[in-house]
């Protein structure tokens, strides 16, 4: 049987066929809208597509972007990609071509914001209900399916922001058992860390933007499936007739950012691990959220479950922690006082926990109870960037103390 290409190769010439003289190593931007074609090759209608199709219009489809999708294919070890223009682009595709009115979907109930926010506020206006759960907990999503309703299971993993884990592989297994898709939104992981996949799971969603991408310059998302036959619903349901397309040099950016993203992943992971167990030594610090210490509730699902522990994490701290907010923004100088997560450069952004059950999440009760035990007033999200250790924890050190 033949070896498996390396993952820092795939990462580098994933999708890319055989190159002739003259071809450039560099991936070309292709930003042409319309492309040459023949009369009988495809259909003027989106709903007679198949797959992939041959570049017609770059809505449907472009090679640039083309070579991303099958470049995080490969990556994935899937049946196909759909890249989108972002990450919420993306989410938002699969659910809504997977329910229909009258559907269940079972959600994280600690997940990136914007997810949160469109399970509770949009899809019900189309009938679709959901039921956000503590998906750490296998007993809950068993619980939370209703037979013959449920259509489909989304996790993240680790979930924003508190880096809580869910077991891919045993709520596949709960999922299917029960005859529902599974989606892992992979986002913090990477495929570096985790091919969900390849763990039992139907669909792994990415918002490209983040580490993907890694340089803080391109806004991208993308679901890749594990069967070929998944993929039409996405392209030319969800894709062409939603019209969330992804700009060619959005494409090329993203190809660029794969090409580092093992090495990045590795020095991300490296940085993270100092950052955090100098914030754990620190006593303005009352807890540290991060799957690579040993100390995280989760440690034996991370070492089972991820390769890499990613490089973002989230502590809390004794005291006013808005004061503390405050005199971040205002004094770091090398870390960037920003949201998102995933750059070259370390950022990091105070998340209130009353803002955000409110707002967000809308947790009540023992949820509510289960999540402020863990971020107390609120959490300090640390993307730890690819800057010297010593100058971030300088950095750090200067306004904590």
């Amino acid at each position: 049987m033949a070896r498996r290409i390396g993952t820092r190769t795939l990462a580098l010439h994933g999708g890319a066929g055989p190159a002739k003289p003259g071809d450039p190593v560099s991936p070309l931007i292709v930003t042409a809208t319309s492309f040459h074609t023949e009369p009988d090759a495809i259909g003027f209608s989106a709903n007679d597509l198949a797959g992939t199709p041959p570049p017609f219009y770059t809505r449907w489809g472009n090679p640039t972007v083309q070579l991303l999708e099958d470049r995080l294919t490969a990556l994935e070890g899937g049946a196909g990609t759909v890249a989108f223009g972002s990450g919420m682009a993306a989410i938002s595709a699969l659910f809504l071509s997977r329910l229909s009115a009258g559907d269940h979907l079972v959600l994280s109930n600690v997940c990136y914001a914007g997810v949160a926010e469109l399970a509770q506020d949009i899809l019900p206006r189309f009938g679709i209900t959901a039921t956000l759960v503590d998906t750490s907990n296998t007993d809950a999503v068993a619980a939370a399916i209703r037979p013959g309703v449920t259509r489909l299971v989304h996790i993240e993993t680790p979930a924003n922001p508190i880096l809580r884990l869910s077991d891919i592989a045993a709520i596949a297994d709960i999922a299917h058992g029960a005859g529902v898709a599974l989606s892992v939104d992979s986002t913090i992981a990477t495929p570096i860390a985790t091919q969900p996949l390849s763990l039992g799971a139907d669909y792994v969603v990415h918002s490209l933007t983040k580490y993907i991408c890694g340089h803080g310059d391109a806004l991208g998302g993308s679901v890749t499936v594990r069967d070929a036959d998944q993929l039409a619903p996405l392209r030319s349901g969800a894709l062409i007739h939603h019209g969330g397309a992804l700009s060619p040099f959005a494409a090329w950016l993203l190809l660029r950012g794969l090409e580092t993203l093992p090495g990045r992943m590795s020095l991300h992971e490296a940085n993270a691990r100092i950052l955090a167990h100098f914030l754990s030594q620190h006593r303005s610090v009352k807890s540290v959220l991060w799957p690579g210490l040993d100390s995280h509730p989760q440690a034996e699902l991370t070492a089972r479950q991820m390769r890499n522990a990613s490089g973002l994490l989230s502590f809390t701290v004794q005291g006013d922690s808005k004061a503390l907010a405050d005199r971040l923004a205002r004094d770091l100088k090398v870390i960037a006082y920003a949201v998102s997560l995933g750059k070259t450069k370390s950022l990091l952004f105070y998340i209130p926990t009353e803002d955000i059950l409110r707002s967000s999440f809308r947790l009540e009760g023992e949820a509510a109870a289960s999540y402020r035990a863990i971020a107390g007033s609120g959490v300090f999200r640390f993307s730890v960037g690819l800057e010297d250790q010593d100058d971030l924890i300088d950095d750090l050190a200067r306004c904590l103390d």
